[in-house]
């Protein structure tokens, strides 16, 4: 891992679970997993690391207007995400990625791509027809 920054066992430590899951955890969920390894890592650490492996392309950050969630693997993909608990999932579909021009680009310097699908999570629909059914 290069990212301009000297080498720290706790940024190791975090990236090595993180990349041990495929649960797209939030920061706080990372710090409880890395917590069990290293008890004395502290939360404000974690977060300062993913942003750090986040802005160098190490890691992907998937903002979803709530707490932020965090994919090991840094590759373009798509993922599905639930509008209502915020769960997000790879997709395992081939998604095309092709390099934008100049005059596609409209002027914008192209820093990333993000492919996200939009909806419910089989736990949020099964929760509201409950609801429903208990009206």
């Amino acid at each position: 891992m290069k990212i301009g920054q000297r080498r720290s066992k706790q940024r190791e430590l975090i990236l090595e679970e993180l990349r041990g899951v495929t649960s797209h955890p939030t920061a706080d969920e990372l710090y409880e997993m890395v917590r069990k390894r290293m008890p004395n890592i502290s939360l404000g650490t974690v977060y300062r690391n993913l942003e750090l492996l986040a802005s160098h392309g190490v890691i992907l950050k998937i903002e979803t207007g709530g707490k932020n969630r965090f994919d090991g693997n840094s590759k373009i993909h798509p993922h599905l995400r639930c509008t209502n608990c915020g769960k997000v999932e790879d997709l395992d579909i081939e998604v095309k990625t092709e390099p934008v021009d100049e005059e596609k680009s409209r002027g914008f310097s192209i820093t990333g791509c993000n492919i996200e699908y939009l909806g419910l999570c089989p736990d949020c629909i099964n929760l509201m027809q409950d609801k429903q059914t208990v009206h």
